[in-house]
C-alpha cells in the first residue's frame, strides 16, 4: 500500500479554509515592455523547480506510477498554498490521469482528489470520497481533518465536532486540538477554545513548521474575533516569523491590518503580490486608503480577473469579488448579491461579514437575517459581525 509523501499536514485542512482566497488569474495586456507584471516564484535552477522537472519527468517515463504521481500532484498543490495561483490544481489532476475517473481509487489519490473538489467548490463530490476513504480505512487522519474542515465551512458544526474527535489517537495532538478549537470558536466556546489550543502549541516545540503556522493562524484568528487585538498581532506575526510562504496567512494577516486601519504595513507586505487575487485585492484595499497613483491600474487587472472568471461560471470567487464591488466599486447592491450566492455554500466569519456589510449599506435588515438566524443559532462571540449585526437590527424596518 502506498503511503503519503511526506508532505505539510497541514495543507489539507489550510486550502480547505481559503479556498475561496486563491482565485484565478485572467489574462491581461501590459501597457509597456518594462512594467513588471509579477515576479516568478522560483527561477530554473531553483531546489523546486529541479525537484518538479524530475518528478515530471519520472512520471512521463512511467505515467502508471502511483507514487511518482502522488509525490507530484501533493508538491504542485503545496504550491497553490505559496503561492496563491490555482493553475497549479490543474497540473495537480493532470498528473493523476490514469486514476482521475475511478469509483474507487487508490487512497491517496482519492484524498487529492477530495482536496482539489473541495478548491472548486464541488463540496459535494469531495465529501463523497473521503467518507468512502474513511469506510475503506477509518484511521485515515488527512481524510478526516479534511471532513472536519469542510464540515465547518459549511457550518455543520456538530458533524465536524465528530470528525475532530474522531482524529484523537490517530491524528497529532496539535491538529487534533486545533481541529476541536475551530469548531469551539465557531459556537460559543472560543475563549476555552484559545486556551487549549495555546496549551497545546506550547507542548509541541518540535511539531513541523507548517503546523505551528496552521496553529498560529487558528490562534489569531480566534484572538481577532474576541477583540483581543495583541494577541492576534502576536500570533499573525509569530506565524509570518515562520519564513513559510503561505498565501492564506498572507490573506488573513492583511485583512486583521486593515480591520487595525494600518494599509501602509499591508501595502509593504503584499506589493510583490501580484499573481494571488486574493493578496492582490488586499493590496488594492490598502492603496486605497493611502490614495495612491498606481491603485486605479490595479484595480483594473483585478476586475479583469472577476469578469474572466464570471465568463467561466467560477464562483470560487464570490466572497471577494462582493468585497470588491462594495469597497472598490461602491456597488453595494451587486455586493449583496454576491455575498448571497456565496453564503449558499460557504458560511464562515469572512463570508458573514462582507453579507452584513453590504446589507447594512443598503439598509436591508431582512437581506441580512440568514446571516443574523446564523449568529444567533450558533452563539458566536465574533466582536466584529456582532457590532454589525446591532447596527443592522437598529434600521427600522
Amino acid at each position: 500500500m502506498h503511503s503519503f509523501p511526506r508532505f505539510k499536514f497541514f495543507l489539507l485542512i489550510s486550502l480547505a479554509c481559503c479556498a475561496a482566497r486563491l482565485t484565478h488569474a485572467a489574462p491581461y495586456l501590459p501597457k509597456s515592455d518594462a512594467q513588471v507584471l509579477e515576479r516568478l516564484p522560483f527561477r530554473p535552477n531553483d531546489p523546486v523547480a529541479r525537484e518538479l522537472a524530475q518528478l515530471r519527468s519520472a512520471l512521463k517515463q512511467n505515467p502508471q506510477d502511483l507514487e511518482t504521481a502522488v509525490n507530484l500532484a501533493w508538491r504542485y498543490y503545496g504550491l497553490v498554498a505559496q503561492e496563491g495561483d490555482p493553475r497549479y490544481l490543474g497540473y495537480a489532476q493532470a498528473a493523476l490521469a490514469p486514476w482521475w475517473n475511478l469509483a474507487e481509487p487508490p487512497i491517496p489519490i482519492q484524498i487529492l482528489r477530495a482536496s482539489l473538489a473541495q478548491f472548486r467548490h464541488d463540496f459535494a463530490g469531495a465529501m463523497t470520497d473521503l467518507s468512502n476513504v474513511l469506510s475503506r480505512d477509518p484511521a485515515q487522519s488527512q481524510a478526516r481533518a479534511l471532513r472536519a474542515t469542510l464540515h465547518i465551512v459549511q457550518a455543520r458544526y456538530s458533524q465536524a465536532r465528530a470528525d475532530c474527535l474522531a482524529l484523537d489517537g490517530v491524528g497529532r495532538n496539535l491538529i487534533t486540538t486545533g481541529c476541536t478549537a475551530m469548531v469551539d470558536g465557531l459556537t460559543g466556546n472560543a475563549p476555552i477554545a484559545y486556551d487549549r489550543l495555546l496549551q497545546e502549541l506550547r507542548l509541541s516545540p518540535n511539531a513541523p513548521p507548517g503546523e505551528k503556522l496552521w496553529a498560529l493562524t487558528r490562534l489569531a484568528e480566534i484572538a481577532q474575533r474576541l477583540g483581543r487585538y495583541s494577541e492576534a498581532q502576536t500570533h499573525f506575526r509569530d506565524a509570518f516569523n515562520l519564513g513559510i510562504a503561505d498565501t492564506f496567512l498572507l490573506a488573513a494577516y492583511a485583512d486583521f491590518l486593515l480591520h487595525q486601519n494600518r494599509p501602509l504595513e499591508v501595502e509593504t507586505m503584499l506589493k510583490d503580490h501580484l499573481r494571488s487575487d486574493a493578496l492582490l485585492l488586499r493590496l488594492v484595499l490598502a492603496k486605497r486608503l493611502l490614495a495612491r497613483e498606481d491603485v486605479a491600474e490595479l484595480e483594473t487587472i483585478l476586475a479583469a480577473r472577476y469578469a474572466a472568471a464570471q465568463l467561466r461560471n467560477d464562483t470560487v470567487h464570490q466572497q471577494e469579488e462582493a468585497q470588491f464591488e462594495l469597497k472598490v466599486r461602491g456597488n453595494a447592491a451587486r455586493a449583496l448579491h454576491l455575498a448571497q450566492e456565496n453564503w449558499k455554500v460557504q458560511l464562515e466569519p469572512r463570508d458573514a461579514e462582507i453579507y452584513l456589510q453590504a446589507a447594512l449599506a443598503l439598509k436591508n435588515r431582512a437581506a441580512a437575517e440568514p446571516v443574523l438566524q446564523w449568529l444567533e443559532n450558533n452563539r458566536m462571540e465574533d466582536q466584529g459581525l456582532i457590532a454589525l449585526a446591532k447596527q443592522i437590527k437598529g434600521l427600522r424596518s
